[in-house]
């Protein structure tokens, strides 16, 4: 399937008339090659040329993991005392390559790099290779829905073992160890984002950072969480109470709810997805909640945990089947809490498919 994506990525050089891309982000290297590594402060890169053969740069110390992944074309390896510009420029050079028009990832290239990139090839143009890299990666295939459906899974049991492990006294910290902890011993090692487990008025802070807050009879509690698996995001949010929950909290909660299903109640082929933010913020604004609900209906998902395309309002592009996205609508009252409803959706042939299924009703969990 990687072979496939790389005739795809060649033959767009080829009708472009560029002379080589070179991805630099750990997902797009990913993603063409199947090689997965964070590199840190090192370069990583990927060659691709209209009519040779490409080539993975990466540190010495990565060397065998490439060739562990089954890349069979070049590798440019150099060490911590090595310039990589200079082992780039010296494997174009014996490939007796003209670099005039190179395609790099704008959005992620560093202005050193940039600096770099432009002293090795001086003469050539730049493109982007980010729209391409968006196009390829927004419909999953089958391997790819695949693993995304098992990471959904593996979210639901991180809600699941959250909400079991909520009790008075509690601190958030507490129940994100707890969750990582359990997911760890189904072999979880990476967690698609630092895990959120809210209590209290902190619910209404949509990236708010757990602490050593307790849980408290009357308080809302939100678990938003994703784990990383075979090199693919998952993503979900529920919110629960605990003890007892006040009228109003359960009108945020009901008003959620349903701005949720309805949004993915529309969601199939051929649908506008600024639609469905629409269809989520119209129901809570009819409430009166409009001014609460701060952020898109959701995003892309896939190797990346926030990936192409952006869930908005104003999104015209239309649904096409392979697409996974998440929806998520959130209501954030300062002092009185938050609630968020996310799922993981797949668009299908004729439809969806949610790949979460934790429930959604109003869960009282008792004090």
């Amino acid at each position: 399937m990687k072979e496939s994506r790389l005739t795809q990525l060649v033959d767009w050089l080829k009708q472009e008339n560029i002379s080589a891309c070179l991805l630099t982000s750990t997902p797009n290297v990913f993603y063409i090659s199947g090689f997965y590594t964070d590199p840190h402060e090192r370069l990583l890169g990927l060659l691709a040329f209209p009519d040779t053969e490409p080539a993975i740069i990466c540190p010495n110390m990565e060397i065998e993991q490439v060739k562990k992944t089954g890349w069979a074309y070049g590798i440019i390896g150099y060490s911590d005392t090595e310039d990589p510009w200079e082992k780039i420029k010296k494997y174009v050079t014996n490939q007796n390559l003209t670099i005039e028009k190179i395609a790099i990832e704008q959005e992620h290239m560093i202005v050193s790099r940039l600096h770099k990139l432009q002293s090795t090839f001086p003469q050539a143009q730049l493109t982007s290779a980010e729209l391409k890299m968006y196009d390829l990666r927004l419909k999953k295939d089958a391997d790819e829905i695949s693993i995304l459906r098992e990471a959904a899974k593996l979210a639901d049991f991180g809600v699941e073992v959250g909400v079991h492990n909520i009790k008075k006294g509690r601190t958030e910290q507490e129940l994100v160890a707890i969750i990582e902890y359990e997911l760890k011993k189904k072999g979880i090692s990476q967690m698609s984002f630092s895990t959120m487990a809210l209590t209290g008025e902190k619910t209404a802070s949509p990236h708010g950072k757990p602490g050593l807050d307790t849980i408290q009879h009357g308080d809302l509690v939100l678990f938003d969480l994703g784990v990383v698996l075979d090199g693919y995001c998952s993503d979900i949010t529920r919110t629960v109470a605990f003890g007892d929950v006040n009228d109003q909290q359960q009108e945020i909660y009901e008003t959620v709810l349903k701005a949720q299903l309805a949004a993915i109640g529309i969601c199939k082929p051929g649908v506008e997805i600024g639609l469905i933010d629409k269809t989520a913020r119209s129901i809570i604004t009819e409430s009166g909640f409009g001014d609460y609900f701060t952020h898109r209906i959701g995003h892309g998902l896939g190797i990346e945990v926030h990936e192409y395309p952006s869930m908005n309002e104003t999104n015209t592009m239309l649904l096409q089947s392979g697409m996974v996205f998440t929806i998520e609508p959130g209501i954030y009252k300062p002092t009185v809490g938050g609630v968020r409803i996310e799922d993981d959706i797949l668009v299908t042939e004729s439809g969806i498919e949610l790949l979460t299924s934790y429930p959604k009703d109003l869960h009282i969990i008792k004090a």
